[in-house]
């Protein structure tokens, strides 16, 4: 391996071969090399890369000893990703198009090509195979963080267990809950025909008289499309 440190900028990233290409100047001269972007990077969670990202990376032999690849890259900063952020802070509201890449969906922005991950609520109906490559409305989360933006869309297709949530959240009206699992650290609930998770956690050395089956009333204290608290309700 060069022990010499390059930097470059990643020209093309292909997510279902799990690969990309990075430009990158040699004595003046333009040069090209590949990576496959599942490779862990130095023990740490895989960054995401994108279009545009530039980095720092060293070269050594591929497997096979007929080329060169590049290794231990180390995402520096996206020129795009950045104007996007200050765009977000005006408007958060994009355009592009939906995209599946074996089990997770991506949303490419329109004018500069970048992926990013769809957040999808576990009560959300995940889009159709007739909604990729259509125009969507997007919004950017984690806009503090450069390096884990997701996308959101503004229309979504929830359960309707999961409006029934919503309406119990907002008038504040007790549901009953269905005990699925007690462990020493809380009481794991079902509510709404199971298909809504919850729990109750337990205080350390607090051991609970619930068990499996048993059914108890709750109130939503907190409700989001990817979280939910909620209270058990004392009896009179």
């Amino acid at each position: 391996m060069e022990e010499k440190i390059l930097k470059g900028k990643i020209s093309f990233v292909n997510y279902e071969k799990s690969f990309a290409t990075i430009d990158y100047l040699s004595n003046t001269k333009e040069k090209s090399v590949n990576f496959k972007t599942s490779a862990p990077d130095s023990g740490k969670k895989a960054h995401h890369f994108r279009l545009g990202d530039v980095v720092n990376f060293q070269l050594k032999l591929s497997a096979r000893g007929d080329k060169m690849t590049a290794c231990n890259i180390k995402f520096l900063y996206n020129p795009a990703i950045d104007l996007l952020i200050q765009k977000a802070a005006i408007e958060n509201r994009f355009s592009g198009y939906l995209k599946k890449v074996e089990e997770q969906y991506f949303v490419k922005e329109w004018d500069s090509y970048i992926f990013f991950p769809l957040e999808i609520s576990p009560w959300e109906k995940p889009p159709v195979s007739t909604a990729e490559n259509e125009a969507i409305s997007f919004k950017l989360l984690n806009l503090d963080k450069p390096n884990a933006i997701t996308a959101e869309l503004f229309s979504h297709n929830y359960i309707p267990e999961f409006k029934m949530a919503v309406q119990h959240f907002r008038n504040q009206v007790d549901t009953d809950a269905i005990v699925a699992k007690v462990s020493p650290y809380a009481v794991y609930l079902r509510l709404f025909n199971n298909t809504i998770q919850a729990k109750l956690p337990l205080e350390k050395g607090e051991v609970s008289e619930l068990k499996e089956g048993d059914v108890l009333q709750v109130k939503i204290k907190h409700l989001t499309n990817t979280r939910i608290v909620v209270e058990k309700v004392m009896a009179n």
